[in-house]
């Protein structure tokens, strides 16, 4: 079936590998709270500990993941490193995700699922009325 579109394309497993470790790293609001600081401008794992209402310990564990992963990147000035987002990419990606969240449908997403798929399997008609309930 998909060989009939035209412009049909998949990433490579290795783009899949490295997109699904992103978001695996992205999955943790600490690392999210820490990205959206380091997105305002650089700072030291104190201010982002506090940022983040994060133990110093625990950002820095973070931010190790996050450097080694490509979405921060560090700066050395003496005995202190100053942090920040590695690029623009970070930037929309957190963007979208923030803004995906805003746009949930808070009462469909904490439906269980049995009942998010008895009211996909309903008639249209009938969709509207089982989403109101």
């Amino acid at each position: 079936m998909h060989t009939s579109l035209p412009d049909f394309d998949m990433p490579n497993e290795e783009q899949v590998h490295l997109a699904a470790e992103s978001f695996r790293l992205l999955s943790d609001p600490t690392r999210i709270k820490i990205l959206w600081a380091l997105l305002q401008g650089e700072s030291n794992v104190a201010c982002l500990a506090e940022l983040a209402d994060a133990a110093p310990t625990a950002v820095s564990q973070h931010l190790a993941k996050l450097r080694l992963a490509g979405l921060v990147k560090g700066r050395r000035e003496g005995t202190f490193v100053y942090y920040s987002a590695a690029d623009e990419h970070v930037r929309r990606l957190l963007a979208e995700g923030l803004f995906h969240a805003d746009h949930l449908d808070r009462a469909g997403h904490a439906e269980g699922a049995g009942e998010a798929e008895a009211r996909l399997d309903a008639p249209p008609g009938e969709r509207a009325a089982a989403h109101a309930r």
